[in-house]
């Protein structure tokens, strides 16, 4: 495998916006320098005296050197095949991909960052800035902010890494969307304008039918993994049948929970339907023992006539929130399903448990920290409003939960947050409760401590 580890200088701005100003590209299988590459660039518009002074390169140096369509053909040549790779690959990637797309020609290449690979192979790091990291590895930078010095020292960072382990290594390349596996009327510059914001999405295909309806907290980036989805059958199905996306933001993740709910269910989208595996598969649930205190299991979601407490994504997660609940409430951890024994557990060896484990604590008093946990899952008399991000900074999103039962959600202004309840409420687009957005709701206030609610 064949890594082109590459820097540009730019003249600023945006991944969009700005232009390149030099280019240096080195070839590397891991372990030797193959081949190198490296120019000028004459962006055609002035370069900023704040860059000048950051790389040293101006106007005069460049007036000569080529444009960049001059040499957009050679560069792709000289990548050929291989991974793309540079110490914040985002803006080096994304720039390069933007100069190519103004020339109408769609770059894309499988792709590696060194920052993110650094931080994760030689943890414990103050700053991952190629400056400082390098200086702390003992590798030398020379001509720092110019294209071929910052890029061989990122050569030096790599080399480093690959030789440390090329296997963690090469688990950091991330693919590209392929467009020969989508439909052809897909027009690809719609999915990069796509927001890095939180909301829901809406996939179409020819006919103009919905055929999926998702949320994320980052829309972009979740439509990018399903049009790069190999996995399944109907994964590739869905994608290459997807012609259009529309999206909605949302702000609030909360909102975008309860609305993809919602909107499955209005519509039934085919592969919301095919592609279903239930998002939250495990369930809290109780029974009494013998001596009558409360156990707490963990099962799979399976009876429609037996609701959980509450759901979880993952047995991971599931067993952190009894964790979370055995720390918090003093529980015993044989009674949570943690600490499977026939006789007392580990914590009331240690004087950590009050020994209801072997019956020993009052039966009543145990009873009554289990159920202040219901009391916090339920909220059956409670009235709040979930408050959270709005679509835009001017506002902020509420979520309305009235005596209980879920109401509805909408926005207001920031200007409007010491306003009245009643004011609030105006601003609410109501909607009827059903078991999955009491279930949303529940799961968000259990997973965001820091969640603001604002009683009433």
């Amino acid at each position: 495998m064949v890594f082109a580890i590459t820097d540009l200088e730019t003249t600023g701005g945006s991944t969009k916006s700005t232009k390149i100003t030099e280019i240096a590209i080195y070839l590397t299988d891991g372990d030797k320098i193959i081949d190198e590459y490296s120019s000028l660039i004459n962006p055609e518009q002035t370069i900023p005296p704040f860059i000048t002074r950051l790389t040293g390169i101006n106007d005069e140096m460049v007036q000569g050197a080529p444009r960049f369509f001059e040499v957009a053909k050679e560069i792709i040549e000289f990548i050929g095949d291989a991974v793309f790779v540079a110490h914040n690959v985002g803006f080096d990637y994304n720039v390069l991909r933007s100069e190519y797309n103004n020339l109408g020609y769609d770059f894309r290449k499988e792709h590696l960052c060194t920052v993110r690979s650094t931080r994760y192979m030689i943890p414990g790091h103050a700053s991952y800035s190629l400056g400082k990291i390098t200086n702390d590895l003992d590798i030398h930078l020379e001509n720092r902010h110019r294209a071929a010095g910052d890029a061989l020292a990122t050569v030096k960072l790599f080399q480093l890494l690959y030789r440390k382990s090329s296997d963690d290594l090469k688990k950091f390349i991330q693919k590209d969307i392929q467009p020969k596996h989508l439909h052809p009327g897909l027009d690809l510059q719609t999915i990069d304008e796509l927001p890095k914001r939180t909301g829901i999405y809406k996939f179409y295909n020819e006919d103009n039918s919905l055929i999926y309806i998702g949320k994320s907290k980052n829309i972009r980036s979740r439509v990018m993994q399903h049009l790069k989805n190999n996995s399944s059958k109907k994964g590739v199905t869905m994608r290459e049948e997807l012609i259009r996306v529309e999206y909605e933001l949302t702000g609030s993740e909360t909102i975008a929970l309860l609305k993809e709910s919602s909107l499955i269910k209005k519509f039934k989208p085919r592969y919301n339907r095919a592609l279903r595996k239930d998002q939250f598969p495990f369930g809290l649930y109780t029974f009494l023992d013998g001596k009558g205190y409360i156990n707490l299991v963990i099962d799979r979601v399976k009876n429609k006539n037996n609701p959980p407490l509450t759901t979880f994504s993952s047995k991971i997660e599931s067993n952190r929130f009894l964790e979370y609940c055995q720390d918090q409430y003093k529980l015993c951890k044989k009674l949570v399903g943690l600490y499977p024994t026939s006789s007392a557990c580990f914590n009331y060896h240690i004087k950590e448990c009050n020994g209801a484990c072997i019956g020993e604590e009052p039966v009543e008093e145990y009873n009554q920290r289990v159920e202040a946990i219901f009391e916090k899952l339920n909220f059956e008399t409670d009235s709040f409003f979930i408050v959270e991000s709005g679509r835009s900074k001017e506002e902020i999103s509420l979520v309305l939960i009235e005596n209980g039962c879920f109401r509805g959600y909408g926005y207001i202004n920031k200007m409007m947050s010491n306003e009245s309840i009643k004011n609030w409420k105006e601003a609410i687009e109501y909607h009827t409760e059903d078991k999955d957005s009491r279930l949303i709701i529940q799961r968000m206030i259990r997973l965001n401590k820091k969640l603001n609610l604002r009683k009433f």
